[in-house]
């Protein structure tokens, strides 16, 4: 089939879902945008697309990848976005794109209830498994159980109400214990293998960007052969890539395998020189929080990762000699034997050179976190994806140094930018000014306060005000609600969710938050009148991975590289919560004059969408006081 062709096919086919949709109005970016992937899929040359906010990309993208005949795996960014195809955007294909299609969604393994899990609760002679619980977590666990007698998938997304993790933890596994299929007495009725199974035969295949990695981390033994490749909000596919290639070593990791053997050995002894391993690993990392390590680790924390190595295995020779005919109690034997496994991979890493990665301490001086990343997470997809898969990228923001951090050639790969269809110019406006104190000034906190004051007004609350830190984030939560009378919503307040739910039921709610609601929330019409971020969101110059990438590029270039197009894309990010509809009317203010002023300021104004740009307070609240008086 010649490219044209494709391209062609591909916007008739587009054209006869949408054309049965109410109301239905033809997006141009949306064809170009199809028609650019199927002439890219038919002649396997790999294609990135940067598609503005409202495009409506899912479907630009998968009408294409089902006419192409080839087995597609759509990677996401987040789950809620692997729903969202799976309950509206794929039925609606398969109900009037006249094309004979199957899809499956697969998640990680703790996505699912474990029937196994859930039938030794029923045994009595299991009870060493269950630790004891709040009456609360109980009540929790026996719902869980008598909905996974009648749900027809396990996934918990599937319930109206997610449970809490100390109840999800209780009846499902992760992918360290699972024993897998084979070695387990339902395997063949397991919810995670029903799923498998299902990709193994379906066109489709939806994943999120995390189990790719793991996909690639096991030498392709998850997910089918597929010749075709979709990442979605692929502006997360190098940091999401590389937390789910890479290792992470705590002490959480090493006693949660010392109480996997407690469940299933009585003497309570036979773990507590491991276990104060990993006490001594806790102790050793935890002076270098935020530190990063050259080859090899240092040799108080090689000598603790060594001992625990010993006693690991020590431990997973006495699991392989116990016998028993019960069924409950040889699959604890199982999962702990596969935990001890995964955990000495790991260590076995760790004790290496580790060439071509980053080792690293993150977390908190209480809980430190031993990480182990790849340097350029590029070499990684090169060798396992981009050599052997036809690759679409998407994102509403595709910084411009992508291509050559994932490592993804440009020779032989198509770039392409479609336009949102929202009139940004005449709905929505980008307010900053060169006059703004500078942030690092000790005028700027009373500057930002009196700012956020008369937006808010101005706005009749209805805000979303975003802080590059938890310490300005908490201090302007303090000082607003002394200075304005709408509810203002914070996360030490309310659960995340929680807090979507709060403002999008009152029109005057605002919520202050900080960088997890800088995507991945979505709050069309009135409810969302004004963004505000109080710094632009460069990265911490301190976070020790981009330390090592830097110095990998060099520091004349690293800034240009890495640091400008991770805030440009996080700013462009932000500013796309304001408007999500073609009727949604807001302000997006930057109160960082750096975005006026810097040499820098074009590589991140033109990331954003095309909004009328004003630096007088004024004209932005009329702008908001008119929005505020429309019916």
């Amino acid at each position: 089939m010649s490219g044209s062709i494709a391209g062609k096919e591909a916007i008739d086919a587009l054209r006869q879902v949408t054309s049965a949709f109410e109301g239905s109005e033809e997006r141009q970016g949306q064809i170009d945008m199809s028609h650019a992937i199927a002439e890219s899929l038919a002649s396997g040359r790999s294609i990135i697309v940067q598609a503005g906010t409202g495009t409506g990309k899912s479907l630009g993208y998968l009408v294409p990848a089902i006419l192409s005949g080839e087995t597609a795996v759509v990677a996401t960014a987040t789950k809620a976005l692997q729903d969202q195809l799976n309950t509206n955007d794929l039925p609606l294909l398969k109900k009037h794109l006249g094309i004979d299609f199957t899809w499956a969604v697969v998640k990680g393994r703790s996505n699912y209830v474990c029937l196994q899990r859930v039938n030794e609760r029923a045994d009595k002679t299991a009870q060493l498994e269950f630790e004891e619980t709040s009456d609360r977590v109980t009540k929790e666990i026996d719902e869980l159980v008598k909905w996974a007698k009648k749900t027809k998938t396990g996934d918990f997304e599937e319930l109206s109400r997610i449970p809490s993790d100390r109840a999800k933890q209780a009846v499902s596994v992760g992918i360290d214990e699972c024993p897998g299929k084979s070695k387990c007495p339902v395997g063949t009725s397991c919810f995670a293998e029903r799923a498998r199974d299902a990709a193994s035969t379906a066109n489709v295949v939806v994943v999120n960007i995390a189990l790719y990695g793991a996909h690639i981390a096991s030498s392709g033994n998850i997910l089918p052969e597929h010749k075709i490749v979709i990442f979605d909000e692929a502006h997360q596919l190098e940091s999401s890539l590389s937390d789910a290639v890479g290792i992470q070593l705590t002490n959480g990791r090493v006693s949660s395998f010392a109480s996997a053997v407690r469940k299933v050995i009585a003497d309570p002894n036979l773990t507590n020189r491991l276990e104060e391993h990993g006490l001594h690993l806790s102790g050793a990392i935890s002076p270098h929080v935020g530190d990063r390590f050259q080859r090899p680790l240092p040799s108080l924390i090689t000598d603790t990762l060594a001992l625990i190595r010993i006693e690991i295995s020590t431990l997973i020779n006495e699991l392989r000699e116990l016998k028993t005919d019960n069924e409950a109690t040889q699959q604890r034997i199982y999962r702990a034997q596969t935990q001890g496994t995964r955990l000495t991979e790991s260590l076995d890493i760790a004790l290496g050179t580790f060439e071509g990665y980053v080792a690293y301490v993150e977390g908190t001086q209480e809980r430190p976190i031993l990480r182990i990343t790849p340097l350029h997470i590029g070499e990684v997809l090169s060798k396992n994806v981009w050599n052997d898969h036809t690759a679409v990228l998407t994102s509403a923001t595709v910084p411009s140094s992508m291509p050559e951090r994932v490592g993804l050639p440009l020779e032989g790969t198509e770039v392409l930018t479609v336009e949102s269809p929202f009139d940004y110019e005449k709905n929505s406006i980008l307010y900053c000014s060169p006059l703004f104190p500078d942030v690092k000034s000790s005028e700027y906190k009373e500057f930002l306060y009196d700012e956020l004051e008369a937006l808010m007004t101005a706005a009749g609350g209805r805000t979303l005000a975003l802080f590059t830190s938890n310490a300005a984030l908490y201090a302007a939560i303090d000082e607003m609600r002394e200075r304005v009378p709408f509810t203002i919503l914070g996360p030490k307040d309310y659960p995340r969710q929680t807090m979507i739910d709060m403002f999008n039921e009152n029109e005057s709610t605002c919520i202050f938050a900080s960088q997890g609601f800088f995507q991945g929330v979505d709050f069309p019409g009135r409810t969302l009148s004004l963004v505000v971020l109080d710094k632009l969101p460069f990265p911490t110059p301190t976070d020790p991975l981009l330390q090592a990438r830097r110095e990998a590029v060099g520091r004349e270039k690293s800034f240009g590289l890495i640091d400008i197009p991770i805030a440009a894309t996080s700013l462009a990010q932000a500013a796309g919560r304001l408007i999500r509809t073609e009727m949604d009317r807001g302000v997006v203010a930057v109160l960082d004059n750096r975005l006026a002023t810097a040499k820098y300021k074009w590589s991140l104004i033109n990331a954003l969408p095309p909004m009328h740009k004003t630096r007088e307070r004024h004209e932005v609240e009329q702008f908001l006081r008119d929005i505020t008086q429309e019916d």
